[in-house]
């Protein structure tokens, strides 16, 4: 693509409110003879307090085998179908126009903006990229060809931005996905055998990150396993540094360096992927993401305080927004700058995705530092032929 090509975009303005959601359950034996009420206390107590499901019982959000559930203390039969509807709701302001940086039969190669979420998952259930690309698979194709369905196979944060690489067929998405738990499977071969860990790989992903101090050191290899730890607001748990986590391996190497304003701009390759794992890796090192409100010095978050909701509960029921910061909030620096890989069908030859940034600039302050380093950008494509194989 040349510089004066525009890229393609696609999107749809999102409604004021998403469809809603149900969940259902199948009530096994075990759970037989429990009520209603008791069932959803105790198995979805990180959803609702006890008040919170007392009120979707009495607003008729939940049905078993299609009857609406009007009394919490109903007993349960082994075999019923138990569905909990949750109400339509207005997601948080989310971008909705996504450009297409590369794409062929196989995959496609998108530039997701900061503050649009991958996947559903928590207040954004519908307010996300693979949202964007069902519907436009369904203008594109209405008569619905099966082996298109476009779905991303790997995540970025809701608040980084760059390259995002997703999958057109049920093949690409299973070699490509690989490549990717490939990767992170041998960072721990890697660590306790001391291999190289530039030794060659299907798949590979550079950041750009505006980290803050200024790092001394050229280039920085972390080894710093990356670990879950319960953390109020969320009900998974928190990735923080931890000595009992999974073996992670980042390598920063400093681009630029600004004294006056006290921030570094990085590159940084990971070669695990787990997840917020560069927040966590500079944050670990002493220099966490300029704006980063959750991870601090250690690769800790600001606080495991629960600032206190105790029983309150949301209108829908649910619990109230913690105070604490959590993973999806935005305003850090970081961007998925490059990606190379192994075509998934293609093997003849390496896919080269380059997002160039101009360098030609130096900047002077640390608003000209946030403006060089979010610079638009260009796209490129390499194809180069792929490796000998090993007589």
């Amino acid at each position: 693509m040349s510089k004066t090509e525009s890229k393609p975009t696609f999107g749809e303005v999102w409604p004021e409110l998403n469809d809603g959601l149900n969940y259902s359950d199948l009530i096994h034996p075990s759970d037989a003879g429990s009520s209603v009420i008791d069932f959803y206390s105790n198995k979805y107590k990180s959803s609702a307090p006890l008040q919170g499901w007392l009120q979707r019982i009495y607003n008729k959000q939940i049905t078993i085998d299609g009857r609406v559930v009007g009394d919490p203390e109903t007993i349960l039969r082994a075999g019923e179908k138990l569905v909990y509807q949750r109400l339509p709701w207005k997601e948080p302001d989310a971008p909705y126009l996504l450009e297409i940086l590369y794409e062929d039969d196989d995959l496609i190669a998108l530039d997701k903006p900061s503050g649009l979420q991958v996947l559903p998952g928590g207040l954004f259930q519908q307010r996300t990229v693979l949202t964007q690309l069902q519907w436009r698979r369904k203008r594109t194709f209405p008569s619905s060809r099966q082996e298109l369905n476009p779905v991303p196979v790997h995540r970025l944060g809701r608040g980084t931005s760059g390259i995002l690489l997703c999958a057109k067929t049920k093949l690409s998405k299973s070699r490509l996905a690989s490549y990717f738990a490939d990767g992170t499977s041998a960072v721990g071969k890697k660590i306790s055998t001391n291999a190289d860990v530039n030794s060659p790989r299907k798949i590979s992903k550079v950041y750009r990150a505006l980290a803050s101090g200024v790092i001394q050191e050229d280039e920085v290899v972390i080894e710093q396993p990356i670990g879950l730890v319960k953390y109020p607001g969320v009900a998974t748990g928190l990735y923080v540094a931890s000595s009992s986590g999974k073996p992670a391996v980042s390598i920063v190497h400093v681009l630029q360096r600004d004294v006056k304003t006290n921030c570094t701009i990085v590159q940084v390759e990971i070669q695990s992927g787990r997840p917020h794992q560069i927040r966590i890796h500079l944050s670990y090192i002493g220099h966490p993401l300029i704006g980063d409100p959750l991870y601090i010095a250690g690769g800790q978050p600001q606080s495991f305080i629960h600032n206190g909701i105790g029983e309150k509960f949301a209108e829908d029921g649910g619990y109230t927004r913690p105070e604490n910061p959590v993973p999806g909030d935005c305003g850090y620096y970081l961007h998925a700058h490059k990606l190379v890989l192994t075509h998934p069908t293609t093997s003849e030859c390496s896919l080269y995705a380059i997002d160039n940034y101009n360098h030609g600039t130096s900047p002077t302050n640390a608003s000209d530092v946030r403006g060089w380093w979010c610079c638009s950008s260009e796209w490129s494509l390499h194809l180069k032929p792929p490796p000998p194989s090993p007589s």
